[in-house]
């Protein structure tokens, strides 16, 4: 799978009409129906977790995943360990070693997180992330991310897209709906509240609020360095990241929970030597 660099779930994956085997072109008549049934079927919640944890499955053997012993995991686990439920939803963690700043949440629960995004944000800043893009979920973005991506590849098969069930898919299909999820283009009003709900999860369990204002001025900064093209690229669907930024701290002020943000620095442990007296 082709790995992309992102923040906050965000560029749109490209889906084609294609099978594991080969191109099938329809006819306008046969598009138009497969398009009338593919409008008219439901797709739930559970359609969503189910399709998302299979893609996920598949992502997680096509990427390289830390194990319990490494530090990622390790810190990961001790930063978000706690939250293993959220609004409902019961969640699991894991990093992927990437250097991507990327981190992504789907509607089976499913958290992944770049250990790009790891190197560039403490603890604080990583929490307001993971709780954007839980946000996704729990606004049903995700779910309509996945939707989205069934509903073009439904349009191969004309009996499934008619269907008011969710037909299995193919490896190749999954592949592109796994890349949906990372990529999935959230309109900025999606985002706007996937913000609100950073912000509110962090308020909630007590977290420094401030650390949301904080993870946007980085993304910022990131813009105007030698990064600048490919973030303006990546962000280009989104709000600007200094608005966001500013929009965090209006929230803290109202809240009287506003004060410049100190970043977290790594604790490190230094031994006690000790030394023994020499008799005399």
């Amino acid at each position: 799978m082709k790995k992309r660099t992102s923040f906050l779930v965000l560029i749109t994956a490209v889906l084609g009409l294609q099978t594991a085997k080969a191109q099938i072109n329809l006819s306008e008549k046969a598009l138009g129906a497969v398009q009338k049934g593919v409008t008219g079927f439901t797709f739930s919640d559970s359609d969503a977790a189910a399709l998302s944890k299979d893609a996920i499955a598949k992502m997680d053997k096509e990427n390289p995943v830390a194990d319990d012993k490494d530090p990622y995991a390790i810190r990961l686990k001790k930063v978000f360990g706690k939250h293993a439920t959220e609004n409902g939803l019961a969640l699991n963690f894991k990093v992927y070693k990437l250097k991507e700043v990327n981190a992504f949440a789907s509607a089976d629960g499913s958290v992944r997180v770049y250990a790009g995004l790891m190197d560039i944000m403490d603890d604080n800043e990583l929490l307001a992330v993971i709780g954007h893009e839980i946000g996704h979920v729990a606004n049903h973005d995700s779910r309509d991310a996945v939707k989205a991506a069934y509903k073009k590849e439904a349009l191969i098969d004309v009996a499934a897209s008619q269907s008011n069930k969710v037909a299995a898919v193919t490896d190749s299909q999954l592949g592109k709906i796994g890349n949906a999820l990372i990529d999935s283009k959230h309109s900025r009003k999606q985002e706007s509240e996937a913000d609100t709900y950073s912000y509110d999860f962090m308020k909630r369990h007590g977290y420094n609020v401030n650390a949301v204002e904080s993870a946007f001025n980085i993304l910022a900064k990131l813009s105007e360095g030698k990064e600048a093209s490919f973030i303006e690229r990546m962000l280009s669907s989104h709000p600007d990241s200094k608005e966001r930024a500013a929009e965090a701290k209006a929230r803290a002020e109202k809240d009287g929970l506003y004060k410049p943000y100190v970043k977290q620095t790594a604790k490190k442990t230094v031994a006690k030597k000790t030394t023994k007296k020499k008799k005399k």
